[in-house]
């Protein structure tokens, strides 16, 4: 298996482990103070990072192979989820509320969860390259930020649109989106000298001989 073939993978599996991860996280939303925001936003603006050095290193096509692998494995995690709340419950187990709260089918939040996925990640890779066909390989501040900023414009809206949107209202829920979409903007420019650094050190490990 070749450098190549074998980072690729590494950044795939990172990338569909951190989605379904989130995934389950995004169902409790959190309050710090005046900030309202969900469980997601622990880690999964770091797939945007990843599938950013996706696209980067192997272009748009590898990257839209690795998001259609995020989105299948996320409707197959749902239709999982929804077997076994359905599946008669064995006796003395009394946790069967509890599963459903959390891990149970409510369309809503898998239709948000994968329309806002597919969507904004496919805008993050696409604008990405746009910018890198271009700039060259000049400028890959702007691919990296100009690339998030669109793309999660685009996933924060329609998420948090679908998923919540009648559960919170008013001056809540434009609290949530914007500093939802602020925390992820921010934490990408933020981590973008340690991006800068992953995205250097894999060309130059697949480029080398030994």
């Amino acid at each position: 298996m070749s450098k190549a073939v074998n980072v690729y993978l590494i950044l795939s599996v990172l990338f569909v482990g951190i989605l379904l991860i989130s995934n389950i996280a995004a169902v409790k939303l959190i309050q710090a103070g005046p900030f309202i925001l969900d469980g997601g936003a622990f880690l999964f603006p770091f797939s945007y990072i990843l599938c950013d050095i996706i696209a980067e290193i192997f272009g748009f096509k590898k990257a839209k192979k690795s998001i259609i692998l995020g989105f299948i494995l996320s409707a197959l995690a749902s239709a999982t989820f929804l077997l076994v709340q359905i599946s008669p419950t064995a006796a003395g187990w009394n946790n069967q509320e509890s599963f459903v709260n959390i891990l149970g089918f409510v369309p809503r939040i898998v239709a948000a969860s994968l329309s806002a996925y597919f969507i904004g990640q496919m805008l993050n890779s696409y604008i990405l390259i746009k910018i890198k066909a271009k700039t060259g390989e000049k400028k890959l501040w702007l691919r990296l930020i100009g690339s998030t900023f669109l793309g999660e414009i685009a996933d924060t809206s329609i998420f948090c649109t679908i998923a919540f949107y009648g559960v919170i209202t008013g001056t809540q829920f434009a609290n949530y989106i914007i500093v939802g979409y602020i925390y992820k903007c921010l934490l990408e420019i933020i981590l973008l000298p340690i991006t800068y650094k992953l995205i250097k050190m894999l060309k130059n490990y697949i480029l080398s001989k030994n």
